[in-house]
């Protein structure tokens, strides 16, 4: 089997697995008024790629660990997730009427049930990393990076300082490389890094997993941003076109298509040397930066 099938079915793996975990924590939710139960399970279930559940269930095998160990912390990170991009959409942010190729969450359930969608979901992810909590320190560790990262000095920064800087006049790298490291990285550095948070990895193996995370996470974000112009609705799944639209910051708007793709090459190639700093099989998660820096390009 090739490298290439191997990866594809390990993710398959991963996803499934995770699709499984989702599916019985929808099994016990019975949200009332119906709308809100309905709204949450909406979103929850469109599907999207499982990026961050399969890389931190990726991070704990790496590690020697197992899937069951970072369930929770999966479950829950998907669902700050979830909300951000239900909140995304709203009109008052990114106003997109589509979302994995289906009707945004505001306009299926109207904007003011989507916003308390995205509340319950955040909260209820807050739940999670609570009761995760009384397993130990280790745990109550990994909870923290994950809050820290979904929160004031993570990604809800980001999204405040990728909606100030718009449609503005000055703004520079520095910017955008504020808003890329927050809004997006923070959360892919969370999937790689609360496996290593829960098993007390060395700190500096966990310094070299965040730096891979924040790398994957800009590389990630400069892809979205040349796909935002190159790709195309029926692979996206989202109106395209929009960040030259509405003013905002991108890699494509700041330093042009050739120089986005060469900033893209770069931290694709930061992020396998930052793999090969660590001790253990990282096939999988080579792989997975070559899927983040290739897909529909």
């Amino acid at each position: 089997m090739s490298l290439e099938n191997q990866f594809e079915e390990r993710l398959r793996f991963f996803v499934d697995e995770f699709e499984k975990i989702l599916n019985e924590y929808l099994g016990g939710l019975q949200l009332k008024p119906d709308v809100l139960n309905e709204s949450v399970r909406y979103s929850l279930q469109v599907g999207g790629k499982r990026v961050r559940p399969a890389l931190m269930f990726a991070s704990a095998q790496m590690l020697g660990g197992k899937i069951a160990d970072v369930s929770n912390f999966a479950l829950a990170l998907e669902l700050i997730h979830t909300y951000s991009l239900i909140h995304d959409d709203l009109p008052a942010m990114d106003n997109d009427d589509f979302r994995r190729g289906k009707p945004s969450n505001h306009k299926v359930y109207g904007e003011g049930q989507a916003i308390l969608a995205g509340d319950a979901l955040l909260n209820e992810a807050y739940r999670i990393c609570f009761s995760e909590c009384g397993k130990g320190k280790s745990y109550i560790a990994a909870a923290r990076l994950i809050c820290e990262n979904a929160g004031v000095t993570g990604m809800i920064a980001g999204q405040a300082a990728d909606l100030y800087y718009q449609g503005k006049e000055g703004v520079n790298d520095q910017i955008l490389t504020f808003i890329m490291q927050n809004k997006t990285a923070k959360m892919l550095t969370s999937a790689v890094v609360v496996p290593a948070e829960v098993y007390g990895v060395d700190e500096n193996l966990i310094a070299i997993l965040k730096e891979f995370g924040k790398n994957l996470g800009i590389l990630f974000q400069i892809t979205d941003d040349i796909l935002d112009v190159t790709g195309d609705f029926e692979k996206m799944g989202k109106t395209l076109g929009k960040d030259a639209d509405d003013g905002k910051l991108s890699a494509v708007s700041l330093y042009g298509m050739e120089a986005s793709r060469e900033k893209a090459d770069y931290h694709f190639g930061l992020c396998l040397k930052l793999l090969d700093e660590l001790p253990y099989e990282c096939t999988f998660l080579s792989e997975l930066t070559r899927f983040v820096r290739e897909r529909n390009l």
